[in-house]
Formats: C-alpha cells, structure tokens, sequence
C-alpha cells in the first residue's frame, strides 16, 4: 500500500473518531494530519513543522479581510437595516401570490449580499416577516421553509468570506474574479426559490400583498433603502475596478456600516463592545481553522493524496459529466455534517486539481464548492441555518422538511446548471477580464 493511501486512511478514520467524539474540528483536523505524516516522519519533526505551518497559514495579508467583514456584517445586523430592505423588496414582489414570502426571499438575497451570512439572514429577516405572515395566515412551515431556502444566497453574492478562504487554498484564485461569479448563481437559486413560493402560494391561497401604491411612497422606501444598498456598489464596485483591494475594501465596509448605524441611531457607543467581542470570537474560530487546515494541506501535499485521489476517480470513468457529478454529490454528503469553512479547507486541495485536469476553472469550480456547502447549511444534522430559521419561525424540522423538499429540487437544479454550463459563473468575470 502507498504512502498517500496509507496517510489517507490515517486522516479519514481519526477524523471520523475524533468527531464522533466531539473534539472541536480544529483540533480534529490538527490531531489527524499529525497521525497522517507520522508513517514518513518522526514525531518530533512533524509537530514542529506543523506547528509553523499555523503560523504560516494566518500570516497572510489577504486574510484580514475576514475579520473586518466580519465586523462589517456584525454591525449591519445591529443596525436597523432589515426593515428598510424589507420594505424596499415588496416595490418588486407585492402584486405576487404570497408576496410575503417572496419579500422575505428578496429580501434574503440583498440583506445576504450585505451582512455575508446565510443565519444572520435568517435571523432578522424570519424575526420580522414571520409574525407578519402568521398575522396573515401563512403556515409557519411554508414561512419558515422559505426564509431558510433562501438565506444562504448572500454567501454566494459577496462580499463572502468563504470565498476568500477558498482564494487562499485554492492557490491564489482572483477574489474579485469569485466576487464577480457568484452573482448569477446567487441570484439563480433565488429566483428558483420565488417559482417554488410562486407555485405553494397559489396552492395554498395566499393573497398578494398592495401595502405601498402611490408613487411618493415608493420613492420614499426607495430612499430609505438607497443608504444600504449603497455598501454593495461602494465596496464590491471599488474592489472590481482596482480602486481598493479585499482587505482594504472590508475596511472600507466596516467604517460605512457604523457611520450608517449611528445615522440610523439603532447603535450606541455602549453596544460597540459587545459587536467587537462577538467579530474577535468568530474570527478566532475562522483563522484557528485556518492555520490547522494548512498542517493537512501540507501533509496533503507531502504524501500526495490529492493525485492518488485524483488517479483513483480518473480511473473509474474519464467522462467528465460523470466525475463532476460524483463530486457534487460527495459535497453535498460532506456539507450536511460539517461546516462550511473546515470542508472548504479540507476538500479544495482534494477536488481542485481533478476538476482542473478535466477543464473546469478554477473560479467556476469555487462556485460548484461554495453553492454545495451552501446547501449544507440548510440540511439537517448540522445546518447551522436550518436551525436558525426553525427557532425563530416557531416551528419544528420535522414540520419544516416536507416544503424544503421542493426548495432542495430546484436548487439542485441550479447547482447542475453551475456544473455544467460554465459561463453562469465565468461570464461576469470574463467579461471584466479576471479570467
């Protein structure tokens, strides 16, 4: 047997075992690339490069971004910015059956874009519409099921972080080339999802909802919303055309974001240091993971799992349809036990190269990841958004399955149209001359 066979082997069933027994992922990851590279170093050797490969892998400038999108998301949550969307959506949905809950998907997608997460999404916009769609008979399953379908669209219309860890592994992949990508995907999945609504509601009997009609009230929910929608065009137009890089665009976002919240006046200074607490921990838990995936994706690369791996499928069928889907379906297994960011880490050094050899881009390739991983969030055992949209739609996962269920199509859909018809994700940034 093979050294890389041997060092996957190693991998798959410590980390299998160490999650089971609920060791942090972090540590799992660490603990089982050290096993991995034992069979061709010392103990010794490999703990000590290990650890430099940490430091090494957060001691990139690039990553800076996270922590101040981060920031950025963490303050827009707090500061009063969904009631304005909301309102701002309705111009576009009211005269559809079930108006409210294709608000709540519009509105998913644009408060998505802004905070870059799928449970913040979740959250504020379920807390808000969802009373409102009760008070107008919606069944809670069908509101939550389509707030949940929906919110993970702003991880694939940036800013998204994701993203930028998958710029880092993936080698150097043009952020601003991923940014430009996920906007046709994202907005995809959203439209399905409005079919889906479209199609329930009138099964169901849902009216239309003509809450805004004169001209002078539309221009003032237009108004009101200009403000936020603006962060978009300010950070993701400044980083397209090179006026501003990732990380300085962050910054950029996180400085906007609190002068519009104290405009607002829905953040004081006193709740600043519980937002900048919240933003340290989750950048902590992101960069940790970070620097633990680089011990793996060097232990990877030192035992050559990745062109084993890469051998073994192309060996099975070099039908490209085919390994395309495969992997799909392994992403998809994948994203409903673990979180985005490790599988990010974990799976591009794996998958990347053989989608390469078969002539898949790697920003395309990026979004086929990304929007998989996406979908785990929303799938039970560990969707972190699943959970989220159930809490605050007061209502149970069994209750909330059966309408997901016709989400899952579609998306799935969507997600074969991303596989294999490369311009829905290339288009945009070839034609600002990324790829």
């Amino acid at each position: 047997m093979s050294i890389a066979a041997i060092s996957g082997i190693i991998i798959l069933i410590s980390l299998a075992l160490l999650l089971v027994m609920g060791v942090p992922i972090a540590i799992s990851l660490a603990v089982a690339s050290i096993g991995a590279i034992l069979p061709v170093l010392s103990f010794g050797p490999a703990v000590l490069t290990g650890a430099q490969r940490i430091f090494s892998g957060v001691s990139i400038f690039s990553l800076l971004a996270i922590p101040f999108f981060i920031l950025a998301g963490n303050i827009m949550n707090k500061g009063g910015i969904a009631v304005r969307l909301i309102n701002f959506a309705k111009l576009f949905t009211g005269g559809i059956p079930g108006s409210l809950a294709q608000t709540n998907v519009v509105a998913n997608m644009l408060f998505g874009a802004i905070s870059g997460s799928g449970t913040a999404a979740a959250s504020a916009m379920g807390s808000i519409i969802g009373p409102i769609e009760e008070k107008e008979g919606y069944d809670k399953d069908f509101s939550a099921a389509a707030n949940i379908a929906t919110a993970p669209t702003g991880l694939l219309i940036p800013p998204s972080n994701v993203m930028i860890t998958y710029a880092l592994v993936s080698g150097g992949t043009s952020i601003a080339a991923l940014f430009m990508a996920g906007y046709i995907p994202g907005i995809l999945w959203g439209l399905a999802c409005m079919v889906v609504v479209y199609f329930m509601a009138r099964k169901r009997g849902y009216k239309k909802l003509t809450t805004v009609s004169t001209g002078k009230e539309r221009l003032t929910v237009c108004l009101q919303a200009i403000p936020a929608l603006l962060m978009i065009v300010i950070v993701i137009g400044g980083i397209i055309s090179g006026i501003f890089t990732a990380t300085e665009g962050s910054v950029v976002a996180v400085v906007y974001s609190l002068i519009l919240s104290f405009c607002y006046r829905t953040i004081k200074l006193k709740d600043l240091p519980k937002i900048l607490m919240d933003s340290a921990e989750m950048t902590g838990i992101i960069l940790f993971l970070i620097g633990v995936s680089s011990i793996m994706s060097w232990v990877m690369a030192f035992t050559g799992i990745p062109t084993a791996v890469s051998s073994a499928m192309l060996s099975v069928s070099h039908n490209k349809f085919l390994i395309f889907f495969i992997i799909n379906i392994i992403l998809l297994v994948v994203g409903t036990f673990m979180d985005m960011t490790p599988a990010c880490l974990i799976f591009t050094p794996i998958f990347l190269p053989i989608c390469q050899a078969l002539g898949m881009n790697s920003v395309q390739f990026g979004i086929m990841l990304i929007m998989n991983l996406c979908i785990g969030t929303i799938t039970p055992p560990v969707g972190t958004t699943l959970f989220v949209g159930v809490k605050v739609g007061h209502t149970s996962i069994e209750k909330v399955i059966k309408p997901l269920l016709h989400y899952f199509a579609v998306i799935f859909v969507v997600l074969m149209l991303i596989t294999y018809i490369p311009q829905l994700s290339l288009w945009l940034p070839s034609l600002m001359g990324y790829v």
